[in-house]
Formats: C-alpha cells, sequence, structure tokens
C-alpha cells in the first residue's frame, strides 16, 4: 500500500506556528541580552507583536519559551526514528536519526539554548523537555521492539540513548562554551554520533 502523503497544513495552522516561533525567538533575544529575572512575559510579548494572552495561549513561561528550541529539535529526531525501517537495530536507528537531523540553523539554535541555560530555573524547564522525549522514545520501542521484551529492558536502553546525548551537550559545552561556530558545531555532531556508537559497542574500547 503506498504511503499517504502529509496533510498540508492550513492557513490557520500556518499562522499558529508562525506565532509560536515569533515568541520563542523574541525570548532567545532577551536571553542573549540580559539575565532571565531582568526581562518579563510582557516584554516578550510587546518584541513578538502579540497581546500578553495570546502569550500564554503558547507558553506557560518565558523560560518553557526557551525551552519549546529544545523540545522542537528533539521532537524532529522522534520523528526520524520512528520513519526509520523497522527492522533495523533500534540503536543504529537512533543513531541513523541523530545524523538525518543536519539543520545547521537549527542545531546552532539548541547549542545556543543550551549554553544559555545552565541556570537552574531554566534548566528545570529543559529536563522536563529531555524527559518528555524518554517517553516518547519508550513508545516507539515498545512498537520496534520483540512484545515480550520487558519494560526494565526498554526503560534502561531509552535511559542509556538520553542520557548519552545529554552528556554528549555536557561535555560538548564544556569544551566550547557559547561558541555556535560551524567548526564547533561539527564537533557537537561528533559528539553526538560518538555516544550512540559507545552504547552499540558496550564500551569495548
Amino acid at each position: 500500500m503506498a504511503a499517504t502523503a502529509p496533510a498540508t497544513p492550513s492557513r490557520r495552522e500556518l499562522n499558529k506556528a508562525a506565532t509560536r516561533d515569533a515568541i520563542a525567538g523574541a525570548t532567545l533575544v532577551f536571553l542573549r541580552a540580559k539575565a532571565l529575572n531582568e526581562f518579563t512575559v510582557d516584554d516578550v510579548a510587546a518584541a513578538a507583536g502579540v497581546s500578553r494572552r495570546t502569550f500564554f495561549n503558547y507558553f506557560s513561561s518565558v523560560e518553557a519559551a526557551v525551552a519549546s528550541f529544545t523540545q522542537d529539535y528533539l521532537d524532529t529526531v522522534i520523528a526520524e526514528l520512528e520513519s526509520r525501517p523497522a527492522d533495523e537495530p533500534i540503536l543504529e536507528s537512533a543513531q541513523n536519526a541523530l545524523s538525518a537531523v543536519n539543520s545547521v540553523a537549527d542545531l546552532a539554535t539548541l547549542a545556543e539554548t543550551f549554553a544559555l541555560t545552565q541556570d537552574p530555573q531554566l534548566g528545570r524547564f529543559q529536563l522536563q523537555a529531555w524527559e518528555e522525549c524518554s517517553v516518547k522514545i519508550a513508545d516507539v520501542a515498545r512498537h520496534r521492539l520483540p512484545p515480550d521484551t520487558s519494560e526494565l529492558y526498554i526503560q534502561t536502553l531509552v535511559g542509556a540513548v538520553v542520557g548519552s546525548c545529554k552528556a554528549a551537550f555536557g561535555v560538548w559545552f564544556q569544551e566550547h562554551g557559547t561558541d555556535t561556530s560551524p567548526a564547533s558545531l561539527a564537533h557537537l555532531r561528533e559528539l553526538l554520533g560518538t555516544t550512540i556508537s559507545l552504547i552499540r559497542t558496550g564500551f569495548t574500547n
């Protein structure tokens, strides 16, 4: 059976996505220049050209708006993971999914967001994004692995994949800080690929 082509987004859906992007983008602009406690929802809403009420239609806080960049990137990785062949080993699929998400702009924004959100208050929202990613990967794993696969195996596998990706970002930040130059991003991409390889080989080296 031929695959069904994805539905074309309606104008309303496109407008909503554009508004969400404008709010998130305005929040990131403020965060580049100021500390978290130096700007408000009203500031962001004004910069994005929307009302305070509209802001809260999309995000619960400025922290959530910043974390949306992480969430969006991880959702793209999940979509790539779901599209991999069903008979492909799941760790190979994870590595291929990370490699397939190759938008330099998206990776640069994610790297910058990671660097700017070391504040504990912002870090909490970043952690939530990664936790939601873990839930989605576990759902993919349950459909891909044999029906009798134990929940412990699935949760351990997901924890290893997600934890290793977070570790790659942590190592990258330690070495590069806020540098998102092409060379720095190339190293981040290399770290993300290497960390899955470590899991696949069982840390034999």
